[in-house]
């Protein structure tokens, strides 16, 4: 049986190891786990038996990332500039030509720009109608009528 002794080191290795990945990657996936390291280090050097220690290690690991990682990432990520298409989303666009998701057409016009655009719902839209941009997929527009201005 491996002791107490070396398997308190291999955490604290391991807990090393992940963090250093963690401060060159800078991307927030290991973090999180070097936590559960650290957790299951201190089960370690207590004697407890090893998969206690890996069983802990997996707990504590997603638990951090459930719990936490949504407010990292906001944290992390609310100075990162978003890029031409990400900003369409929410914008109001004006109907070219006919949006018909079964023909596959459509045509909206964005910050003075056209794009092509298909149904969110799937229903037609006809010319001259107001939309807003509810996602992005591939280089169309998914668009739903505006309930403000129709």
């Amino acid at each position: 049986m491996i002791g107490t002794i070396s398997m308190t080191l291999l955490w604290l290795i391991i807990f090393a190891l992940l963090i250093i990945i963690e401060l060159v990657t800078m991307g927030l996936t290991t973090i999180w786990f070097a936590g559960g390291a650290i957790v299951a280090c201190v089960i370690a050097a207590f004697s407890l038996p090893i998969w206690l220690q890996i069983v802990f290690f997996l707990l504590v690991s997603v638990a951090l990332l459930y719990f936490t990682r949504p407010i990292a990432v906001k944290y992390f990520n609310k100075s990162r500039v978003r890029t031409n298409i990400e900003s369409m989303i929410g914008k109001q666009a004006v109907v070219m030509s006919e949006i018909d998701n079964i023909q596959g057409i459509g045509q909206v016009k964005v910050n003075g720009m056209d794009w092509s655009a298909r149904s969110f719902d799937g229903t037609p839209i006809e010319v001259g109608k107001v939309v807003v941009v509810r996602a992005v997929d591939g280089v169309k527009l998914i668009v739903s009528l505006d309930p403000n201005n129709n």
